[in-house]
């Protein structure tokens, strides 16, 4: 999801989607531990892959994120470990009855993100981890008249 987050940064979650396949195929199917070891002359062939998005520095930051998140794990036990101590382990579920009530980025989601980034990730701003909090259910936003509120 991180990877995926990452490349959605300043395009739309369409344009991801759409090539989820080819990130899944070009990351080894999203084990930390390959992408981690993944060399230089790998990524810069991805650079030249047309299922994914080609921009050099998302491309690079897939390897650097893989390698912090498995830092992470080895120092929490799991991601998830460290992920849900942002939310005191319990989903936030929000109220809301409009679109525009909806934020893109909480004191919850600045906090992982500036985490991340001192433990050295990249694209992971805090409106990408909002949105990236919200599509691993640590966030409820559906508005109160929706089925799945």
């Amino acid at each position: 999801m991180l990877i995926l987050e990452g490349a959605q940064a300043g395009l739309s979650w369409e344009t991801i989607l759409k090539r989820r396949e080819g990130y899944r195929k070009a990351f080894h199917n999203f084990d930390p531990k390959k992408v981690s070891v993944m060399t230089d002359q790998e990524l810069e062939i991805l650079i030249q892959n047309p299922e994914i998005i080609r921009n050099r520095l998302k491309i690079y930051s897939a390897r650097q994120n893989a390698k912090v998140f498995l830092e992470i794990q080895k120092e929490f036990g799991s991601f998830h470990t460290y992920l849900w101590q942002f939310v005191q382990n319990t989903p936030i579920k929000n109220h809301w009855k409009n679109f525009s009530e909806i934020p893109v980025k909480t004191t919850e989601s600045d906090a992982l993100s500036k985490d991340l980034k001192k433990r050295g990730m990249n694209f992971v701003g805090s409106t990408i981890i909002y949105a990236f909090m919200q599509a691993i259910g640590m966030i409820n936003d559906h508005l109160v008249d929706c089925w799945k509120y």
